[in-house]
């Protein structure tokens, strides 16, 4: 007669191929069970991770070498164009021969930017990929290029979402949205422990072009929180860094009234909640009311301690500039009006757009500089 004890045992006896008796005796053993989901989901994600491992060893090996290659190109080439153009075709049809696909003049000469742009070593980053850096090297403006560097490391974006940070103008909204009309971006990433304020990470306009709501059709506030919740991951996205999602119709009650709250979010780096209003219409004296008694509930009966102030976000389909400028959107830092876009703009239409934020910064600046005291 054979005894097995433990599941261990069960399976050293199956692998020799004693299935048939390792199982009638299991039958007999009702105490033990067999884990085969849980043993198979370990082993499953042991594969992945070493998987994982090896995949990001090797892009960042390929990474480096692509650099090397660029390093070496521009030592040899310099300025002399015309021999660099012939050195190139001859490399190339050489490592083609010998290597396969991959290896033409454009992408030697794409290697050699890669180079030029990120002439430090020790600046690449192993979280990224060669694709991504082909993105990067797109982009001219050295700030511009640093920030969606930094913020591609630190928020683990996919290529597909650094394409499309860029594509929808990320850092030229977030520098948009700050209230002093002056300091860049970039100085928040060059300073080493830069104070983190509100007008860093929120931004005006929001595109929602992932929701695929018709801008000529009209469409109910409920018909946008339920595709924004539908599109959460990538909602989260374009809301930016340290975003949580809470609760959706969050209800609060007041001498037995009840209120609903569209978009409950918490914010890690900020360090408090921050409710967002969803409104398909212009802005109006009502919804900054609404938005106010919002803020100051949650401070008072939901926030801890720890917790810094809640912030309120208002997002409309249109702003209204004079209800903006005598409201309390004017002098409180906790409240803010956003506008909402339902597809990419072009560069012009962006740049419309933050000129008239700008005007409206600087309009508003002037009157409290002339204000009397």
């Amino acid at each position: 007669m054979l005894y097995i004890t433990d599941k261990h045992s069960y399976f050293f006896y199956i692998h020799y191929g004693l299935l048939k008796e390792g199982e009638d005796v299991m039958k007999k053993k009702k105490d033990i069970e067999m884990p085969e989901a849980s043993v198979y989901q370990s082993i499953r994600n042991i594969l992945v991770q070493a998987r994982s491992r090896v995949y990001y060893a090797i892009n960042s090996a390929m990474v480096e070498a692509y650099w090397d290659i660029g390093r070496h190109i521009e030592q040899v080439v310099g300025d002399r164009a015309e021999y660099g153009k012939g050195l190139l075709r001859d490399i190339s049809k050489k490592l083609t021969v010998e290597f396969g696909k991959g290896f033409d003049e454009r992408s030697l000469r794409r290697m050699r930017q890669f180079f030029q742009v990120f002439p430090i070593r020790a600046s690449l980053s192993p979280e990224l990929s060669w694709t991504h850096y082909r993105l990067l090297m797109k982009i001219n403006n050295v700030p511009r290029r640093d920030f969606y560097l930094k913020e591609c490391v630190e928020s683990n974006w996919s290529v597909r979402q650094l394409e499309r940070q860029i594509h929808s103008f990320f850092y030229e909204r977030l520098i948009a949205t700050k209230k002093d009309g002056k300091e860049s971006v970039k100085n928040e990433i060059q300073k080493t422990e830069p104070k983190i304020e509100p007008d860093y990470i929120l931004k005006d306009p929001y595109i929602l072009e992932f929701l695929d709501l018709k801008e000529n059709r009209d469409y109910q506030e409920n018909e946008l929180e339920q595709a924004l919740i539908d599109n959460l991951q990538k909602f989260l996205l374009e809301l930016g860094k340290g975003f949580c999602f809470v609760a959706r119709q969050k209800r609060i009650m007041l001498d037995g009234d009840h209120y609903y709250l569209d978009l409950v979010f918490y914010n890690c780096i900020l360090k408090c909640y921050i409710i967002i209003d969803l409104k398909t219409t212009k802005l109006s004296y009502q919804d900054i009311g609404q938005i106010d008694f919002y803020t100051r509930y949650y401070d008072d009966k939901i926030k801890l301690p720890e917790d810094n102030p809640t912030l309120g976000i208002i997002l409309c389909a249109e702003k209204n500039e004079a209800m903006a400028k005598y409201s309390v959107l004017s002098d409180k830092n906790n409240l803010f009006a956003s506008k909402y876009m339902l597809y990419l703009p072009t560069e012009e239409e962006l740049k419309l757009e933050i000129e008239r934020e700008r005007r409206l910064i600087e309009r508003q600046r002037m009157l409290e500089e002339n204000s009397p005291s």
